[in-house]
Formats: C-alpha cells, sequence, structure tokens
C-alpha cells in the first residue's frame, strides 16, 4: 500500500505560484460596473471631529460616493467585542478618531486614482483631545480617557489563582523577580488587504470577495455589524494569497465599510490596500509589560509564579481580543512543572491602532518574560542556566500532563529533546566559541529558550475572560470543529474541499497525501480545492487558518473522510469481486482481494459504479460518492469553575540554543549559531514542516533585532515605511540547525502536532538571553537594535550633577 504521508512530497503548488500563474484577490475580475475606494485616514491620535465637508471632492466627475461615519452609524451597528464595555468601533470613526490612521471617510470613484486625488479635497475639521502611549500611564485615573463611557482606559482585570501560592513564596530559599516588556510589531505579508464588495438589493444581502483568514467567528461579527442575518453576508475567499501570519484577520472592519459603500452607490466596490495603509493602520500585536516573580530552591527549582500581565490594544478591542492574553493562558507555566501561580490579566486601551493576532500570539509575549526569567534564577544563583531549565522541565512520565491554569499537555520527552540538541558536540562547540572569544575581549553569550507550542485553539478559551457567573449566565463556550469533504466523480476522480484558508503553507500538498494514503492513490491523483465560500462550502465559526489548527485538526477531518469513503468502496467492490468487505483493500489505483490480489478492479471503475450503476450497490447505500467529516475532539472543554481552561488540544515542544556575539563597533547583535530542537508529534509532510519551522525562524529574527512600531508621546506612528520599519531580509538571517523529535499526540488520530508558531515564540527569548549573559545585565528590551545594546553596554547615564544640586537645594 502506498504511504506518502510522511514523505517530504515537493508542494503541489509551487508550478503556478512560481510561474506567476497564482489567483490572488486582486487578480480575480469583478463585476462589471465596479467602483474603487480609498480611505481617508487621521493625522491626529485623539481628536474630536467636529466637520467633514465634502463637497469639493463630490463636485469633481467620477465620484460617485463620500462615506463618513454618520453613514455608517445609519447604516451599521458597533462590532460585537468579548468584554461588555461601552467601547464602540464601527468601521469608520464616528465622532471622534483616537489614533493615528483610523478611518475616517471612504471615497468611491470611477477609479482608483480619482479617489485618491479627490480625497484631497475632503476637508475635515478636528478639535485635538490629549492622547495616551503607554500602557502603564494609560491606566492612572487622571489619563486622558479613550472611552468616556468606560470610565477607564484599563477595561478588564482578571485575577487568577491555582495551587497554594503563597505558601510556596513563604517557604521558598528566595525569590527572583523581573519586568519584561514586549514591544508592538507586525509580520508584513508580501499581499495586503484586498475587499470588493457587492450589495444586492433584491434580498437585501451581501457578496464579499476578500483575503480574510479567519477565524470565522467574526463573521457573525461582520453580519451582526451589517444589520443581516448571517447567509445574507457571503464571504469568498480566493485560491491564494500573500502571505498573512494572523494580520489577515483584521481585514474584516474593511468588509463591512466596502459592502456600506455598496450599499451607498448602488455599485459593486473595490478596495486595495498599500504598503504605508498597511504600515500605519492595518494591525499589529499587542505589547506587553510584564512583572514576573518566581519562589525557588537555593537549587533553582521553581516552587511558584506570580504574574501581572498589562495588555496594550490599543484604541479599540478588536473580535477576538484580548485573543493574544488568553490563548496561551492554559500554558501560563510553559514547560516547565510548576503547580501553584497567580496571574493577573489587565487590558488597556492607548492611542495606538487596535491590536490583533499574528503569528504565534500571546506566545512571544508570555515566553519572553518566562525565559528571561529562568536565565536570572541561574545568574542570582550561580548555576548553570541549562541546568535550571532541565530541573524545572516536565518529566516524561508525568505526561499527559495537566497544567496548573489548564492545559493537557498530550505528549513529550522534554529532557531528551535537550540532550538531543545539546548533544553530538554542538553545546561544547558554543561552549569553545564563548570562551574564545571572551579570552580575546570580545562580548559572546548563549541564549536558551524552552516554550510548548499549542495547536488548535479551543474556541472556548476567551471565555475565561469572564467570571464563573458572567459564563454561566452566557452559557459555555467550548471546542473547535474541523470539517473536509472527500467527493469521487463518475470516472473516479477524486477532490477534496476543507475549511482552511490558503495563505502559502502548503495545505493542498498535505491533504492530497492523507486522502491518497486512505483510497490506495498517488497525491497527484487527488484534487485539492481550498477556495472557501460561506454560501455553500462546510465552515464552523473555528474555520480559517491561524493558532496550528491545520494539522491537529482539518488534517484529521479529511482523514476520517477518506476512512469512510475507503470503507464504502470496500462495500462496493467486496460485492463485485465475491469478497467479504474486511478482505478488501486499496492500493496501486486498484481496488482488490487481500487474500487474493489477482482479483482486482480498477478504482475508477469501482468508484464509478455509484454514478453509473446504482442498481449494483450494496443494498442500503445511497448513489454518489461523497464523504465529508467533522473533528470535534472532546478534550476542549469549557472553562471550569475554577477558571482552568485547556486552551488547545495537541502541545507541540521547542527547545532552542544560540551563541550572540556583539559587535565592538557597529553594536550590532550576530548569530554565530542557532539550534533549534522541535519536537511536533507525527511529522506528515518534512519539507513541509521544514519550510514553515524556518519561516517562523526568520520572523522570530525579526522580533528579536529588527521590527518594531514606534509612536511619539503624542501617539504619532514613526515607523510608517521599509526605511524605518526594518523587515530583515535573506542577508540578515543567520543559518539554523533545525532537529526533530517525534512524540505523537495520542489525542490526535494522526498524531500529528501544530508546528508553525514555535520559533515566533522561542527565538525572542533565546537571543534575549544570550545577549544578556553576553553582557552580563539585567533587562534586555527587545528589539534589541544597536541603539539599545549600546545603552545597555554603557550602563545607567549617570545623574547631572547640576542636577543633583538643583533637587538638594528644592529638599
Amino acid at each position: 500500500m502506498s504511504q506518502s504521508l510522511g514523505a517530504p512530497i515537493v508542494r503541489k503548488e509551487d508550478p503556478a505560484l512560481l510561474s506567476g500563474r497564482g489567483r490572488y484577490a486582486d487578480d480575480l475580475p469583478v463585476p462589471t460596473g465596479t467602483l474603487h475606494a480609498h480611505v481617508l485616514r487621521s493625522p491626529h491620535a485623539h481628536a474630536k471631529i467636529v466637520g467633514i465637508d465634502a463637497t469639493a471632492a463630490l463636485a469633481q466627475d467620477g465620484v460617485w460616493a463620500v462615506v463618513t461615519g454618520e453613514d455608517v452609524r445609519k447604516l451599521s451597528d458597533p462590532f460585537l467585542i468579548a468584554l461588555k464595555a461601552p467601547v464602540n468601533q464601527w468601521s469608520l470613526a464616528v465622532e471622534r478618531v483616537r489614533y493615528v490612521g483610523e478611518p475616517v471617510a471612504l471615497i468611491v470613484a470611477e477609479t482608483r486614482y480619482l479617489a485618491e486625488d479627490a480625497t484631497e479635497l475632503v476637508r475635515v475639521d478636528y478639535e485635538m483631545l490629549p492622547a495616551v502611549i503607554d500602557p502603564r500611564a494609560a491606566c492612572d485615573k487622571s489619563a486622558p480617557l479613550l472611552h468616556a463611557e468606560a470610565k477607564t482606559n484599563e477595561i478588564s482585570v482578571r485575577k487568577f489563582s491555582y495551587g497554594d501560592t503563597k505558601s510556596a513564596f513563604d517557604q521558598a530559599h528566595a525569590r527572583v523577580a523581573l519586568t519584561c516588556e514586549y514591544p508592538r510589531n507586525s509580520f508584513t505579508p508580501m499581499e495586503c488587504y484586498v475587499v470588493v464588495a457587492e450589495y444586492r438589493p433584491a434580498d437585501q444581502s451581501y457578496d464579499v470577495l476578500a483575503n480574510f483568514q479567519g477565524p470565522f467567528s467574526t463573521h457573525p461579527v461582520m453580519a451582526r455589524a451589517l444589520r443581516v442575518a448571517g447567509p445574507k453576508l457571503r464571504l469568498r475567499i480566493p485560491p491564494d494569497s500573500g502571505g498573512s501570519f494572523g494580520i489577515k484577520l483584521s481585514v474584516f472592519p474593511y468588509i463591512v465599510l466596502a459592502s456600506i459603500a455598496a450599499r451607498i452607490t448602488g455599485r459593486p466596490v473595490k478596495w486595495v490596500e498599500d504598503r504605508l495603509e498597511h504600515l500605519l493602520a492595518a494591525s499589529s500585536g499587542p505589547n506587553r509589560v510584564t512583572e514576573i516573580e518566581a519562589a525557588i530552591t537555593k537549587d533553582g527549582r521553581i516552587l511558584a509564579l506570580r504574574l501581572d500581565q498589562l495588555e496594550d490594544y490599543g484604541a479599540f478591542l478588536r473580535a477576538p481580543m484580548p485573543g493574544p492574553l488568553y490563548r496561551m493562558h492554559g500554558a501560563v507555566t510553559g514547560a516547565y512543572d510548576i503547580q501553584n501561580v497567580d496571574v493577573t490579566n489587565r487590558v488597556v486601551l492607548t492611542n495606538k491602532m487596535p491590536a490583533s493576532l499574528i503569528r504565534g500570539f500571546g506566545g512571544p509575549q508570555l515566553y519572553l518574560a518566562l525565559e528571561r526569567l529562568v536565565q536570572r534564577i541561574a545568574v542570582e544563583l550561580r548555576l548553570d542556566h541549562l541546568e535550571v531549565i532541565k530541573r524545572n522541565l516536565i518529566p516524561r512520565e508525568k505526561f499527559p500532563y495537566r497544567a496548573a491554569a489548564g492545559s493537557l499537555y498530550d505528549s513529550g520527552d522534554y529532557l531528551r529533546a535537550v540532550e538531543t540538541a545539546t548533544g553530538d558536540g554542538r553545546l561544547a562547540e558554543l561552549l569553545r566559541r564563548r570562551d574564545a572569544a571572551r579570552a580575546a575581549g570580545r562580548h559572546y553569550g548563549i541564549g536558551f529558550a524552552v516554550v510548548v507550542e499549542p495547536g488548535m485553539s479551543n474556541m472556548g478559551y476567551l471565555s475565561t475572560l469572564l467570571t464563573p457567573e458572567a459564563r454561566d449566565k452566557a452559557g459555555p463556550k467550548n471546542g473547535a470543529s474541523s470539517m473536509a469533504t472527500v467527493n469521487i466523480d463518475p470516472l473516479g476522480a477524486v477532490s477534496v474541499t476543507a475549511d482552511v484558508t490558503v495563505q502559502g503553507q502548503g495545505h493542498a500538498t498535505v491533504l492530497s497525501q492523507i486522502v491518497a494514503d486512505r483510497l490506495g492513490l498517488k497525491p497527484d491523483d487527488v484534487s485539492v480545492v481550498l477556495e472557501m465560500d460561506t454560501a455553500k462550502d462546510q465552515w464552523s465559526i473555528a474555520a480559517g487558518t491561524y493558532s496550528c489548527r491545520f494539522t491537529p485538526g482539518t488534517a484529521v477531518a479529511a482523514h476520517l473522510a477518506a476512512d469512510r469513503m475507503a470503507d464504502k468502496l470496500k462495500d462496493i467492490a467486496a460485492k463485485q469481486l465475491n469478497v467479504l468487505p474486511e478482505d478488501v483493500e486499496l492500493a496501486g489505483g486498484k481496488i482488490r482481494s487481500r487474500s487474493n490480489p489477482d482479483n482486482a478492479l480498477p478504482f475508477g471503475r469501482v468508484a464509478g459504479t455509484s454514478h453509473w450503476s446504482p442498481v449494483m450497490l450494496p443494498e442500503g447505500m445511497t448513489p454518489a460518492l461523497r464523504e465529508t467529516a467533522v473533528w470535534s475532539p472532546p478534550e476542549l472543554e469549557p472553562p471550569s469553575s475554577d477558571d482552568r481552561i485547556n486552551t488547545s488540544l495537541t502541545y507541540g515542544f521547542v527547545f532552542d540554543m544560540c551563541g550572540i556575539e556583539i559587535d565592538p563597533l557597529s553594536y550590532q547583535a550576530r548569530v554565530d549559531r542557532y539550534v533549534s530542537m522541535h519536537d511536533a508529534g507525527r511529522v506528515l509532510n518534512p519539507l513541509i514542516a521544514e519550510g514553515q519551522m524556518r519561516g517562523a525562524f526568520v520572523q522570530g529574527i525579526a522580533a528579536a533585532l529588527y521590527e518594531e512600531f514606534v509612536y511619539d508621546g503624542n501617539g504619532q506612528f514613526l515607523t510608517g515605511t521599509f526605511a524605518d520599519y526594518l523587515v530583515p531580509t535573506v542577508a540578515e538571517i543567520p543559518k539554523v540547525e533545525m532537529l526533530h523529535q517525534e512524540t505523537p499526540s495520542p489525542l490526535s488520530p494522526l498524531g500529528a502536532k501544530g508546528l508553525a508558531e514555535g520559533n515566533c515564540m522561542s527565538v525572542p527569548a533565546c537571543i534575549a538571553n544570550a545577549i544578556a549573559d553576553a553582557l552580563n545585565v539585567r533587562d534586555v528590551q527587545l528589539p534589541a537594535t544597536p541603539r539599545r545594546i549600546h545603552a545597555m553596554m554603557a550602563g545607567p547615564e549617570p545623574t547631572p550633577p547640576e542636577y543633583l544640586a538643583t533637587a538638594g537645594a528644592a529638599a
């Protein structure tokens, strides 16, 4: 029997993409008469909109409409958010603007050029208001309020306690504390947002094409905002997307905006975001301030943790925020065996663009703080950093392991993974390089990091944001459903559809491998179509591509659907071969008797029976060959009454080790060597897995050393071009040695876990630890730019004598 699953098969998507024949949203045909839109954006971080004068713009030939916040308020409702808080956001600013780049008006014209020219003629009168940018300052009672009705910028505070943290701290040998700040950044895809919206007055429905990635839990959010039932918002996703990395979730407000414009003009409306708009106002990951403290024994064992996590979501709480703060909640102790932990989660709003999902969401913020703390424990106890990690890792015999906050880690052998990665002379070589560099007077450091990588989110994790009483009142939220369909046509051709959106991962290749193996075919015999259309394709609120849900989710659904199809074909063939179904196998493009392989029929002939000769089907079998499977694992339960939550189905493991040298002249951190060990259970296609891991590694390097969204004290955005927002090229990316270990998941029929986000989580922490080791410093702020490294090497600036004299006189 053919077994292509697990083989490094080249992606079947690549020929079209590499020859320029991809079909992206902007490539696809649009309805006749389509108009084009351009967004007028706020130049201010916080201001009242006193008036908008669009007279001159509307007088221009070819301009059809200037849509304002008042139009939007008349035709739509504000977007639903996870909190019951008066934080209203429409698709255009209403009454006031709250961040630089916020959409203020939409100009619709015959061409994009006319729309952009007319935008300059729209006059907006603003009344300036004070802005607040720092999340800690925003929590102050005297801070300017972004939403006066909320009466505070700190719109959510939840405290959690697991185990007996107080006793652990009372009995500890020592305490180690650290404050860690994770910056705002965003992984910028090649293709920006695209929306084409059409309003159909006959049934008052909307038909929208957009490169939206999911999760489709925001589909009802959009439908409700448009004041229509879900089926009246048809959302179509193109067959190709130029990357996403989480950020294309945030196209959803523009889907609503373009739909409103289509209704106002009576014509289809197309909007294509440019790169300046994308950097200025698309979205970013949230910045987080974490105060973390550990109770420890004298040999470095962690008895308990305390975390205060203050997460800045910008001007609004876009659905499904605050996802990054709660997606990792059940796994807040990471890869460590710690049963006592107190967590305070705080959500704050500031005058920045709204934050949302980017690759690894929540993981980089958590692990930077946790792994920096472990390194500080080693330093302060004068222990070896790697030994402290090993002493605290969850031992193999405890799997499946229930983490303190509720996550059920399915499988793992963490210590073996670490020892494999550090073995074969790898760690010894790093130590040799560090010793040699330091002997020569150079700054060289070694960093380590361990992370647990979640896959297939529990859609109920965000309800942990609510109190148990509020959850009881609202009803339980939990689970995640994945769907796939296998269809066979009258000539035996096999096709597959599934509930994922394409962003370049190679899903079609892996799905063809899974289905081909079950049906005894070759992957090239299986066609996969992943264009999604909510009007006719299977989907749920969990649909889309995010949070490593494909491998433990949709891939399993395809496996189950193919299994059912195989069983049906065996039943059909058994009657024609005159054998029992148990004696039938599918192999080599044939369906045959196991005991007598010469007793065989071509695959297409047996499959065609259902279409051409339904009278020959076994009794009770319906004609046509189509099987849809839904995979909804029971382990994804709602939060418990004591706030424990299994936030994902599977949990992979990543161990990173690196050597960093600091250039004494340029103050640049150079990665001398990097080793990354991954345990993602069974690897379905090593070639694709390697590509996904290397992509995450590159973005981890970017977050650690280059990329950062910067605002000044007035809320002006300072990194609005690639000259200021430094996206590394291939020349800046170091080599990485990728290693694998497989401990299959017992919770997935395929044994596979997600693996596309791990290095986004581990690399920033590993590099920060290496820099701390190289410079012998306590605090490392990311990205570790030359300016920041210079400041770390220089130490705190001395207080000027004249200031001391003045302060003394004042006292």
